[in-house]
């Protein structure tokens, strides 16, 4: 998958493809300042299932769980 632009990813809507659930929509994401990859997208997210991999209240989905980028949505395997 090519490189993004944080700001690529702002506003677009998160959808896990195991079960067709809408996570929301990105909040932000992190990078690697040496590599300048982005690691991680980040998504407000609600208490439950998720906590394993959340801090506080948000999702922390892994580069490695992005599947399709797409002009509005943003396909992942979590």
């Amino acid at each position: 998958m090519n490189s993004k632009k944080g700001l690529d990813f702002k506003h677009k809507e998160v959808i896990n493809i195991k079960d067709a659930k809408r996570l929301g929509f990105v909040q932000d994401v992190t990078a690697d300042f040496k590599t300048g990859m982005i690691k991680e997208i980040i998504v407000p997210g609600n208490t439950g299932f998720f906590n394993f991999f959340s801090t506080g209240n948000e999702l922390i989905i892994p580069w490695s769980s992005i599947k399709v980028i797409g002009t509005d949505i943003i396909l992942v395997d979590f």
